[in-house]
């Protein structure tokens, strides 16, 4: 199989460095950059299957790069951070990115992380007879690739957004409040604020109906949480 390409976009040598032997040494072919101009330019010219990007960097920042790329690609995109706010967070996220990780981080838990958006995003056609939940004909859950497809395609999703949608389709008409659906998204970033959960209702109701399906068939009941209504 081809070799996967990372563009890696951080400015502190000693991060960089890291990471560029972490994934070299799972066999990924790193392109590493310093400066915004540089990782769109590569990201023009390369064809890179997945991007790094540092938030702060010399002539701009990560988020810069992630909206040029959301122009016309789904990149997937993992965002290096050393800042501790929310917002920042939840900015990345809604830009589009599958992932974030905040500094100091394992170098190992960056390449696992690299490596399970990769299987998701992959364009193989699922194997074997895969369980899966559905929502009429249209949304289909297979939870061994983690992906859902809407009428036979696969919904471009990120890490999060497949979590929250899962959940919702594997319980339809079941009502989850913020908290439930915290700690069964987000389990593994416990600072994130509940707030996260409606900008990923919004966001995910946007690509349902963008693929033919009603924004509505995510329910929002005031004061309790969010439920997948059941269609047939």
């Amino acid at each position: 199989m081809p070799q996967h390409r990372i563009l890696l976009l951080e400015d502190e040598p000693a991060i960089a460095d890291t990471l560029l032997y972490a994934l070299g040494s799972e066999g990924f072919e790193v392109i590493h950059v310093t400066l915004v101009s540089d990782a769109l330019a590569v990201f023009e010219r390369r064809a890179p299957d997945l991007a790094i990007l540092d938030v702060g960097v010399p002539d701009g920042n990560g988020f810069d790069v992630c909206r040029a790329i959301r122009k016309s690609s789904d990149l997937p995109i993992v965002f290096l951070t050393a800042r501790g706010e929310e917002i920042d967070r939840i900015l990345g996220l809604e830009l589009g990115a599958d992932d974030y990780v905040t500094k100091p981080f394992s170098p190992r838990e960056v390449c696992a992380r690299v490596k399970a958006i990769l299987r998701r995003s992959g364009t193989k056609g699922m194997t074997g007879a895969p369980a899966t939940a559905r929502t009429g004909t249209m949304l289909q859950l297979d939870e061994a690739a983690q992906r859902i497809r809407c009428g036979g395609e696969p919904l471009a999703l990120t890490r999060y957004e497949y979590g929250l949608l899962a959940t919702l389709l594997k319980r339809p008409q079941r009502i989850f409040s913020r908290s439930e659906l915290m700690a069964l998204v987000w389990g593994d970033a416990p600072d994130t604020a509940e707030r996260t959960v409606d900008a990923h209702i919004k966001l995910l109701r946007a690509k349902l109906r963008a693929c033919g399906l009603e924004a509505e068939l995510i329910q929002t009941h005031r004061n309790m949480g969010y439920s997948m209504q059941a269609t047939r």
